[in-house]
């Protein structure tokens, strides 16, 4: 189990700031795409990494991402699921409702959704690429599970954290996360200051300038 502080110090930044402190350490983690595909929260969690592929053979298999849902045992995972195929769904309405039942907080997909109507309206986040009514049944299958996957062109191991918002979708290594947390607080509290230094009549010019952004990485203003 992760220490309950970590999940909540996370929630309380945003995408923004983490990418920001992700920019600073030069770790790459902010992706590109992943947006919220109904007006769902924010998700804050652990990772638990599932690889999609195409369906190269005609036998019967047991439906994609069922088997991950159905041994998660603690409330702090997020679905990472990577390989969507283009134009056919990896997650839907059912899928959504397990989730919820093994208290599973999002699911973030590099792919495409169907159903998001049945996902919003049991308050279920999806994060993804977008929607489509193409089902995955006989053309995508699970390849893998708590492996390494490729999350637009970010890689993502079990376990690693994950934040989603408006803004998109960020994911944190896991050996990283106090040290990414320590400097996106010292970003939030600047750029707050910043913020009521605008508002205050100073200039904007002078507030953002670079030198301002360097202070940050530099531990001033802790």
């Amino acid at each position: 189990m992760t220490p309950p502080s970590l999940l909540v110090r996370l929630a309380a930044l945003d995408t923004n700031t983490v990418s920001d402190a992700l920019d600073f350490l030069q770790l790459p983690g902010a992706t590109y795409g992943l947006r919220p595909l109904w007006s769902c929260p924010k998700i804050v969690g652990r990772a638990s990494t599932i690889q999609l592929g195409p369906k190269t053979d005609a036998k019967p298999t047991v439906h994609l991402i069922s088997p991950v849902i159905a041994e998660v045992t603690t409330n702090e995972r997020v679905l990472v699921i990577a390989g969507g195929v283009d134009g056919i769904s990896c997650w839907g309405d059912i899928l959504a409702n397990a989730a919820v039942a093994r208290n599973i907080r999002g699911s973030v997909i590099d792919g495409l959704s169907r159903d998001i109507e049945g996902s919003e309206s049991i308050g279920y986040p999806v994060y993804g690429r977008g929607v489509t009514m193409i089902s995955a049944r006989n053309r995508v299958v699970q390849v893998d599970s708590g492996k390494p996957v490729q999350m637009a062109s970010v890689t993502v191991n079990q376990d690693d954290y994950v934040i989603a918002d408006r803004c998109g979708t960020v994911f944190v290594p896991a050996a990283r996360i106090k040290e990414v947390l320590d400097l996106g607080e010292r970003i939030a509290r600047r750029q707050d200051a910043m913020v009521q230094a605008v508002r205050a009549g100073r200039s904007v010019a002078e507030v953002m300038h670079d030198k301002e952004f360097e202070a940050i990485n530099q531990g001033a203003g802790k």
